[in-house]
């Protein structure tokens, strides 16, 4: 396999509030078309404040974030660890926003938007209301939202976190799945190792105080990955490697 090109370069990233709370420094990260990394860490360490600079809702008071290419608008999805769906709005108007936002009208992208209901597996749904959803549908629409551009990248801020865990295993599934079949690159934020263990070929384990890079652990297991991987000797060894980082990045925060 050829290597993967590079999509942007974290180099020497800093990051520092009002009160001089320093939320980053010193981070560098190379991120690679068609990767998937998680960012993995302690609470507090910086992990969901790196995913904002990386989306652009934030700016890095030292270091920078290059993309390889000119970056277009619509090159970026973002999945908050809420929903943030309107209410008011059906499914399909939900994943109509990034175009409505680009003054884009609903006739004129009705195939894409339906195409990313299908691809969650909610295209049934789309003249429903989020009320009427149960939390993993609901988060769905999220993802349909963020992937409806077709991004080059998916930013995903622990999405599954507040799920029960038989609904946060299907959704890993659905998202390598996802993954596979729009080609994106993914950096997904979560706090747990056996989640990032089956869902990345990096992780990516940070250290707080200030947050930094601290270790990349290589997942090198092929895709697609399903419930016999969950249960191999293979996964059980990355899952104690991945922790064994983590602790070391918590203890050197302590």
């Amino acid at each position: 396999m050829p290597p993967r090109r590079p999509l942007l370069t974290l180099s020497g990233v800093g990051k520092t509030f009002a009160g001089d709370v320093v939320a980053l420094r010193g981070m560098s990260l190379e991120v690679r078309e068609g990767d998937f990394i998680s960012l993995l860490g302690p609470s507090g360490c910086g992990k969901s404040t790196a995913l904002r600079l990386i989306a652009g809702l934030s700016h890095p008071t030292a270091g920078s974030i290059r993309w390889a290419e000119a970056r277009e608008r619509g090159d970026i999805g973002v999945v908050f660890q809420e929903p943030t769906l309107m209410p008011w709005a059906t499914v399909a108007e939900n994943a109509w926003l990034p175009f409505r936002l680009r003054g884009q009208s609903y006739s004129a992208v009705k195939d894409e938007v339906r195409e990313a209901l299908r691809l969650v597996g909610l295209d049934a749904f789309a003249g429903a209301y989020p009320r009427e959803l149960s939390g993993g549908m609901k988060m769905r629409v999220s993802i349909a939202r963020a992937l409806v551009t077709r991004p080059k990248l998916i930013l995903m801020d622990e999405p599954f976190a507040a799920l029960d865990e038989i609904t946060r295993f299907r959704l890993n599934n659905d998202l390598l799945s996802l993954k596979a079949k729009i080609g994106c690159t993914v950096i997904f934020v979560t706090h747990s190792v056996f989640e990032s263990v089956f869902l990345s070929d990096r992780i990516v384990v940070m250290a707080a105080r200030p947050g930094r890079v601290e270790r990349e652990v290589a997942v090198g297991e092929p895709y697609p990955r399903d419930e016999a991987f969950r249960t191999s000797p293979e996964y059980a060894a990355l899952c104690r490697e991945a922790s064994a980082a983590l602790h070391a990045a918590m203890g050197e925060a302590a």
